[in-house]
């Protein structure tokens, strides 16, 4: 019965991820032929959805190199559309389209990577953190870009 269980496991985590590389091989190909940068930054919810569905497949499976790669693959992606909507010269504060979801990607992605890197060694999490501290600069750019009037917030300092 365990056979049969871990068997049935097994095939389900092996076929939701390759279900998962179609889904991520589709979004990236409607990505590179977006011209628009606003749809750019609107396919990114579901895209990165997608990529931290295939980079959790395979740090369950052991395979960290491989979501690694994925990892890049979005901060490549999410650096793109930032570049592309800065280039369009709008005010994201009046005309937030584009800005406001890329940013809702980011935060969500953040929070996605920051649960995968609690499960890794040292070793392992040093490319992560690096990936992810270069992804929460332009989450910060973002948010600056939405509310320019907005002070951020400084932590109190104990005496």
């Amino acid at each position: 019965m365990f056979r049969i269980s871990a068997l049935v496991i097994t095939t389900a985590l092996c076929a939701s991820a390759v279900l998962a590389q179609d889904k991520v091989a589709d979004l990236r190909a409607r990505l590179t032929r977006e011209p628009n940068p606003v749809n750019k930054a609107k396919l990114m919810p579901q895209l990165g959805d997608a990529e931290f569905a295939e980079i959790d497949a395979h740090v369950t499976q052991g395979k960290v190199p491989e979501a690694l790669e994925v990892l890049q693959h979005y901060r490549d992606e999410v650096n793109l559309c930032d570049k592309g909507l800065s280039a369009m010269g709008v005010d994201a504060e009046k005309h937030p389209s584009g800005f406001k979801q890329l940013q809702f990607s980011l935060r969500d992605s953040l929070r996605r990577l920051d649960a995968v890197i609690v499960s890794m060694t040292s070793d392992e999490q040093a490319p992560f953190l690096a990936i992810r501290a270069d992804l929460g600069e332009v989450n910060l750019r973002l948010i600056q870009s939405l509310f320019p009037h907005e002070t951020p917030s400084k932590p109190a300092i104990s005496k």
